[in-house]
């Protein structure tokens, strides 16, 4: 018998934005009975997973990261102090990978003061972000530009990526779910950060209070698989549970 994230996570794949879909045709796609997916409905519902019609169900509306020069202006006093906070696990030698988040772009400027750092990163603003006098030694995958993201992850990106073995993956996210984990809103930037959590020794995670709550477009890693959160406000009950797990540092 499917656990319940099992099915709850396979009720969500089989949505699609701005569509809605019949309970019934869920229940056959899953050969389960349709009162054990109104079961499942009514708890995704609560979580704020899903919108229940009558005898149907959708997709709440996606929130879309805009553009990266506008996300790289908004919480900047916020990203500014979580960039700070992770710059406290990040000693002098290490090898990091960073994301194409926003956020990342202010850790890049918030190591400064760290010395011969090798960084891997798919970020081209990151990429211009750090200090060239610090004896640092920059990995910047290369392909076909996102340049909603200033980033490279196509597959040439992902390649390159999979490549290294970092001691800290440094990520960011576009939104988290105490239920059904982290979510992105770009597809290949997802992939790009399955690498991250697959190849690094440790992953921080670095994601401002906004961010909680949220549905993204495409699942990106499990709650479980992050070792270090650093946000800027008190986590809700149930994300203190779903990262007991972490070192959680609020700044």
């Amino acid at each position: 018998m499917l656990k319940r994230y099992d099915r709850q996570r396979d009720i969500l794949n089989l949505l699609q934005p701005n569509q809605t879909r019949a309970i019934a045709d869920i229940a056959k796609a899953l050969s389960v009975s349709e009162e054990t997916i109104r079961r499942e409905l009514r708890v995704m519902e609560e979580s704020g997973a899903i919108i229940r019609l009558h005898g149907a169900v959708r997709l709440p509306p996606q929130e879309i990261e805009g553009p990266f020069d506008l996300r790289m202006q908004t919480n900047i006093a916020a990203k500014t102090r979580i960039a700070e906070a992770v710059t406290r696990f990040v000693s002098d030698g290490d090898t990091l990978f960073l994301d194409s988040g926003s956020t990342s772009c202010f850790v890049a400027k918030a190591l400064g003061e760290h010395r011969q750092l090798k960084i891997i990163t798919n970020s081209l603003a990151v990429a211009h972000a750090i200090r060239k006098d610090r004896g640092h030694t920059l990995f910047l995958a290369g392909g076909e530009m996102n340049t909603a993201y200033q980033s490279f992850s196509d597959r040439h990106a992902q390649d390159f990526v999979s490549g290294f073995r970092p001691s800290l993956s440094i990520l960011t996210v576009g939104a988290v779910h105490a239920e059904h984990g982290l979510m992105d809103h770009s597809p290949s930037e997802a992939i790009m950060s399955r690498i991250a959590y697959a190849t690094a020794s440790r992953v921080l995670l670095a994601v401002d209070q906004g961010k909680f709550g949220r549905i993204g477009l495409v699942h990106t890693a499990s709650i479980k698989d992050v070792d270090i959160l650093i946000t800027d406000a008190p986590l809700a009950p149930a994300f203190q549970e779903a990262f007991s797990h972490a070192e959680v540092v609020v700044v």
